[in-house]
């Protein structure tokens, strides 16, 4: 493998060539991870918002989102913190089996023993006991999260990382799909008893702890399968010294406009304001997207009065909008450039979010009968797809876009300032909507324009982004750059 390699790219007129093969075995680490979120952000808010209307006696649900949203906050806080911390501790870690993996197996297997305990404390009604798993979680989570994302760009030149990162995201998105068909068959709803007026199955003890206990103990055994695929398929160290001379072409031809000499090169100011620029565009599309993710199964529950299966169903819808995005989002980006590509994105997403603002107003909710719930809607499923779309253009290209801007020494620590730039927006982003939703005349159903609001002020700030776009680079496409894979 490495002496075929080396030759692909003797002279600058050999293409540069991804390896599928080894990306999508990569990808396993971000599968576990969106398996991981996908669970915990369908089930616990639900479970943190029985839990406080029971310890505080509140009358509605809206009357605890904001204590929901400050917990939610918390873990987003500590990963804010701990982020950029474990990527730089994992650039400067030499180990036989890599500078990343032990960070990976650690927290992934510490976390997967953990998960399980959230639901379990849940149905016995503890309050703290739940809170204080969601921590440990959230601290082994983001232990392995930054490591396992930084591992794809390790070992990919910069001009492949938007179609790379574009198939490991793919792989998340699978994951987080095995969570959303384990949430078909494991109805939260069901498990609590009745519409959002009469949950009380759970409150009475009454309820199958199975119902709940199950997705978080399949969610562990994928995750340490998932650890151990890519533990026995990818050598870090092997590989780091295979790649040197491909890694090396991928520094020249970065799509920057102040060329990176060395790793102890000091940031020129035009890189240091693309990458403000970015950044602060990404914490307002995460304030969108994760204002929706965190409450959308309290959406489902107590707005819409709808079963919780009918928001798994719409997971599904939006992640194969998303698997579609990831497909085509780095071929567009070699096309027409990041820049254009991520804000198509953000045009589509913002788009699918003044249709739901308008048919949110339009479309009045009833409530059903005692004890029955009301159909999800249909069209929430058609503004999911873009949206799914939408977003996947964004995330495809905008961790290429960050890490371009750094050297391969430090590649962690820039995964570190892309997700702390991610965790500070969902970090206040509950805040903020438990806030709203405490407010006089404020209901769920300024999810959508919370949303429209904050993904159209990161267009707008976006836009200010230069779109470099190498044109020495040359990249194998169709059949070519799929044969040869090692």
């Amino acid at each position: 493998m490495g002496n075929k390699n080396s030759t692909k790219i003797e002279g600058d007129n050999q293409p540069l060539k991804l390896n599928y093969k080894r990306t999508f075995l990569i990808g396993f680490a971000f599968f576990g991870i969106l398996l991981l979120w996908q669970v915990y952000d369908s089930w616990t808010p639900t479970f943190l918002t029985e839990l406080f209307k029971e310890a505080m006696g509140a009358k509605t649900e809206e009357e605890v989102q904001y204590l929901v949203g400050i917990i939610m906050a918390m873990d987003n806080l500590a990963a804010l913190i701990m982020l950029p911390v474990f990527g730089k501790l994992s650039d400067k870690t030499h180990t036989k089996i890599g500078k990343r993996m032990p960070y990976i197996l650690v927290g992934t297997f510490i976390c997967a023993i953990a998960f399980p305990f959230i639901p379990v404390l849940f149905h016995y009604h503890s309050l703290v006991g739940t809170i204080v798993m969601m921590l440990i979680v959230v601290f082994f989570a983001m232990m392995y999260r930054n490591p396992a994302v930084a591992l794809m760009p390790d070992i990919t030149p910069k001009p492949l990382r938007s179609k790379a990162n574009g198939i490991i995201n793919i792989m998340g998105y699978l994951g987080g799909a095995c969570a959303t068909l384990v949430g078909l068959v494991f109805v939260l709803s069901e498990y609590l008893g009745g519409s959002s007026s009469s949950n009380d199955l759970w409150a009475t003890n009454q309820a199958n702890i199975w119902i709940i206990e199950s997705p978080f103990l399949i969610a562990s055994i994928l995750m340490i399968i998932s650890a151990l695929v890519l533990f026995f398929t990818i050598d870090e160290n092997k590989l780091e010294k295979q790649l040197e001379p491909e890694m090396k072409r991928g520094e020249e031809e970065a799509e920057v406009e102040g060329k990176i000499a060395d790793e102890n090169q000091t940031m020129s100011k035009a890189n240091k304001t693309m990458l403000l620029l970015i950044l602060v565009a990404e914490f307002f599309w995460f304030m969108a997207d994760n204002g929706i993710s965190t409450f959308m199964g309290n959406y489902t529950q107590y707005h819409l009065m709808a079963k919780s299966s009918g928001n798994m169903i719409n997971t599904i819808v939006g992640g194969a909008g998303s698997v579609i995005g990831f497909a085509v989002g780095g071929f567009i980006a070699s096309k027409i450039g990041r820049k254009w590509t991520v804000s198509s994105g953000l045009i589509a997403t913002i788009t699918a979010y003044v249709v739901w603002t308008i048919l949110t107003y339009v479309i009045p909710v009833t409530e059903p009968a005692a004890g029955q719930y009301n159909a999800f809607p249909i069209y929430i499923y058609f503004i999911w797809f873009i949206k799914g779309v939408g977003m996947s253009f964004v995330h495809a290209n905008s961790l290429p876009m960050v890490l371009e801007l750094c050297s391969a020494k430090k590649v962690g620590a820039f995964t570190g300032y892309y997700y702390a730039s991610s965790m500070a927006a969902q970090t206040i982003t509950p805040c903020l909507l438990g806030l709203l939703l405490l407010a006089p005349g404020f209901n769920f159903s300024i999810l959508p324009v919370y949303a429209l609001i904050c993904a159209a002020t990161s267009l707008a700030i976006f836009m200010f982004v230069k779109n470099i776009k190498t044109s020495k680079t040359k990249i194998k496409t169709g059949i070519e750059a799929i044969g040869g894979d090692d």
